[in-house]
């Protein structure tokens, strides 16, 4: 039976509850039943009656949504995590089936009683709305970078008052063609009503673009990571993102009309940097998720490491270890679907120019195949013009009677046609600068490995510039794809931060899978640095604690005092000084230990 405290507590630290005093969450509380399951055992099933709010105190749920064959898996809810206020809120049936992965305990809440705390606490409804809002906002646009075991629950756009700003300069271009169709009735001229339709015309596709504009950005958070997505239609792509584990501050900063309309700023502070959350919808909800779910990382990484010490501890006294539970928040894994999902253009252009090989653990890149034409471009548009000349020259003598390839000459001596010899001559350095431009872009590259990241940039016959650096040693990394051919080619730049310099892996194919490798890897790298850190000072410890605890009882034997007679007889305690030295092998200084 879980105590009125820790039911206390346990609430205290759930967002949804933010800034309701100790009295009113033990009212909560006290109306929370507590329910056991064990693994694999259905919660409810998708279409089912909702009948109340579940909180999850211990274990993990799996949701799912059954299809004909089989189910689609949507999430992994650990403790701490919630669900069944959506269909509370909506009145509706349940929109998917829920399951428990081990021994759970849930915390129940009846749909009476939930309604009863929306009535009593109405500074705690919008709590509520926006985590449905971001979870029906995730499940509609369904990112495809997410690990298999991240959960959004946090997503939103900028306020709409941002997209009100950005649109006033539309809105006041209206005016312009409005004038024209004014001069233009009035003068009868068509001239006006032509030019003010062409710019009202103009106006609306500019309006529409900024408003795609604005509903393309938008600032996640997950069990994992806080992420700013930036997009703007064919020209600007990019994905900031740090692991909640690097976070140092999460600062709020609102003003008078931002506290009415509900968006202020959220910056998010690192080693490296801040990422700002500007105009963010509902701040205040955003901030205290941050804050929940980096304090979870932190908890969740202090109890692997009792664990990891109580083991180690039993392993020296010869005692069995206890089974390590799985990682609630497993390092990020962000592995790009858009990568393995790729048409069979790129994967053949892929394969056709080697843009990305990966092999024994190591992904080398190499710059995108677009600007290997660029590259080429002058030299291989001076080449066809020569083959063109070429091939007009062989027309010309196909069709001449009296001229062919090879005739002879005032001598008589049989020879080439001139012209013919010499176009195929100026060839040949067209060709040389071909292959030059060709092995200057295949000698940039970018390679991932285990421990590191390097770029490596060589000119042909020419100097070679490694820049390198540790791959645990990365404090932040950012893509952004650059102008249309960038967006329409998925091609751009990757942006690795280390220390106070930035590594730039440049023009590289699909940049968000780039930067999914870099970090899954940097993650993994730092987990196993840390884990063999800590291993060496656990097995230093308890080689400690275990020595203490196999000699306890000495140390916990009653010190001798000396009595009366001892102090009468100081021959006898000289002796046994001097017996105490001896068996100490004679040590004068043993006594400071």
């Amino acid at each position: 039976m879980i105590e009125l405290k820790d039911r206390v507590f346990f609430l205290n630290k759930i967002h949804l509850f933010g800034g309701l005093k100790d009295d009113q969450l033990a009212a909560i509380a006290v109306n929370l039943e507590e329910r056991a399951l064990l693994a694999d055992e259905v919660i409810f099933v998708r279409g089912a009656k909702p009948d109340g709010f579940y909180l999850i105190f211990k274990g993990k749920v799996k949701v799912t949504r059954p299809r004909e064959r089989g189910a689609d898996f949507l999430a992994v809810l650990s403790a701490g995590d919630y669900f069944g206020e959506e269909a509370l809120f909506e009145k509706r049936d349940r929109s998917a089936t829920l399951t428990t992965m081990e021994d759970s305990i849930l915390l129940f809440l009846s749909r009476d009683e939930f309604d009863k705390l929306l009535t009593q606490n109405e500074k705690i409804r919008p709590n509520f709305l926006v985590a449905i809002k971001s979870r029906k906002l995730a499940r509609a646009l369904r990112f495809k970078w997410l690990g298999p075991k991240e959960v959004i629950y946090f997503l939103a756009r900028r306020h709409k008052i941002r997209l009100y700003q950005t649109l006033m300069a539309p809105l006041f271009v209206i005016f312009i063609p409005i004038l024209l169709f004014l001069w233009s009735f009035t003068s009868g001229a068509t001239t006006p009503y032509v030019v003010g339709g062409l710019i009202l015309f103009a106006d609306l596709l500019w309006a529409i673009w900024r408003a795609i504009d604005w509903s393309n950005d938008y600032y996640i958070v997950t069990n994992q990571r806080v992420v700013w997505v930036e997009r703007v239609i064919g020209i600007y792509d990019s994905r900031q993102e740090v692991p909640l584990s690097t976070i140092l501050a999460v600062n709020l900063e609102t003003d008078a009309i931002g506290r009415i309309l509900e968006y202020g700023n959220v910056t998010v502070r690192t080693f490296v940097g801040s990422i700002l959350f500007d105009y963010i919808d509902h701040p205040v909800q955003a901030a205290d998720m941050i804050r929940e779910y980096w304090e979870r990382t932190k908890v969740v990484g202090t109890q692997a490491q009792k664990m990891a010490m109580k083991n180690a501890l039993r392993s020296k006294l010869g005692l069995t270890a206890h089974a390590v539970p799985q990682n609630e928040l497993p390092p990020i894994s962000m592995e790009d679907k858009e990568v393995q999902k790729k048409s069979i253009l790129r994967i053949v252009l892929s394969n056709l120019f080697k843009l990305r090989v990966e092999d024994g653990g190591t992904v080398t890149y190499r710059k995108h195949w677009f600007v290997l034409l660029q590259q080429v471009g002058q030299p291989l548009f001076y080449f066809l013009i020569v083959n063109v000349l070429i091939i007009i020259r062989g027309w010309y003598l196909a069709k001449t009677p009296n001229l062919t390839f090879i005739r002879p000459n005032a001598a008589g001596v049989p020879r080439p046609d001139t012209i013919v010899v010499f176009l195929l001559f100026v060839t040949l350095p067209l060709i040389g600068w071909l292959v030059w431009e060709y092995l200057d872009w295949n000698n940039d590259i970018f390679m991932v490995t285990p421990e590191e990241i390097i770029d490596l940039d060589k000119t042909p016959l020419g100097t070679e510039e490694r820049r390198s650096a540790q791959i645990e040693n990365i404090l932040s990394t950012e893509y952004q794809r650059i102008g249309l051919a960038g967006y329409l080619l998925n091609y751009g730049t990757v942006y690795i931060t280390v220390g106070g310099t930035k590594l730039e892996f440049q023009d590289v194919l699909d940049p968000a899978g780039v930067q999914a490798d870099i970090n899954r890897r940097r993650m993994a790298r730092i987990a196993k640095k840390n884990e063999d850190t800590a291993n060496v000072e656990r097995e230093r410890m308890a080689v400690w604690l275990a020595a203490y605890h196999q000699n306890v009882s000495e140390f916990d034997a009653p010190v001798s005092v000396p009595d009366d007679n001892d102090m009468k007889n100081p021959g006898l305690l000289d002796g046994q000084m001097n017996d105490f030295g001896h068996d100490h092998g004679g040590d004068q200084n043993s006594g400071d230990f």
